[in-house]
């Protein structure tokens, strides 16, 4: 199942508004005998994608999966449907999908003969799928807001950083200062799956969060100085803050005022770890925690 999660960040940052899911095969030897994640919304699921590698493999098989098989027709066939006809004995979940339509994907599975165990690891599955889960409830994206701190006040981190990067292949869209939302990844979601606009002028935070998410973004980062987060801020409606530093010289006095000299009130410091260019500090809500 470890592997199974570690397979479907793969997907984080493209398979919005679906979840991210991966999936692992295993022989009656309890040998890997195909893996996939689900990568775009329209393409092939994770069940699919470890069934296509397998081959006849998955006769008898055990299928491991981060996410409960889906039991509708859409874009693609019902994923309970490909376990049961490629002959797979078993199948273990972690978190059952609580969009699934009718009785439910195991549901299915279990009439048709399949042994199914669910809620193995679900805690684990939970570091890739809490944002999705969460989205379910609160209809808007979790949003992470990353700045630089310097000795001038806060700023945007740079773009052409490996730091900024990494954190736009995590999320699906980024909402500049101007009010501009913009695709994470060009073209990362393919055509036509994130419906990406600029916001009304004066648009509040929950509104602008509201509209983001029914356009499908689900994992949004906020990008531009405290002006440009102030009002998510005031909302409490930011999840988590990157705080990046720049380091260099190890001994230096700040020349400007700061609003604050790390993290926003209410924020906890979750991780603190040195990259190429800074030192970056994670925090949460003391709320979340």
């Amino acid at each position: 199942m470890r592997r199974a999660i570690a397979l479907s960040a793969a997907g984080l940052g493209t398979t919005s508004p679906n979840p991210p899911v991966g999936c692992v095969l295993l022989d009656p030897q309890d040998r890997i005998v195909g893996e996939g994640y689900h990568e775009r919304k329209g393409e092939a699921h994770a069940e699919a994608q470890a069934l296509a590698a397998a081959g006849p493999l998955a006769a008898g098989a055990i299928a491991v999966v981060t996410l409960e098989p889906c039991n509708h027709q859409g874009r693609t066939p019902p994923c309970r449907q490909s376990l049961i006809e490629a002959g797979v004995r078993r199948v273990v979940i972690a978190v059952i999908d609580p969009t699934s339509r009718g009785d439910g994907g195991a549901v299915e599975l279990r009439c048709a003969g399949v042994d199914v165990e669910a809620g193995v690891l679900t805690v684990e599955a939970h570091t890739v799928l809490g944002d999705w889960l969460a989205g379910l409830q609160t209809r808007r994206p979790a949003i992470t807001w990353r700045y630089l701190i310097t000795g001038h006040g806060i700023e945007a981190l740079p773009a052409d950083t490996s730091e900024a990067w990494q954190l736009r292949l995590n999320s699906d869209a980024v909402l500049g200062a101007d009010g501009t939302v913009r695709e994470a990844v060009p073209g990362g979601h393919g055509r036509g799956i994130l419906a990406l606009k600029q916001l009304p002028p004066g648009a509040g935070a929950a509104e602008a969060a509201r509209a983001l998410y029914d356009g499908g973004v689900r994992r949004l980062l906020l990008d531009g100085n405290q002006q440009a987060a102030r009002a998510f801020l005031r909302a409490g409606l930011v999840d988590r803050v990157m705080a990046f530093m720049p380091y260099g010289n190890a001994s230096a006095r700040p020349t400007g005022g700061l609003p604050w000299s790390l993290l926003p009130p209410g924020f906890v410091m979750t991780s603190a770890a040195r990259t190429e260019n800074f030192v970056r500090v994670e925090a949460k809500p003391e709320a979340l925690l």
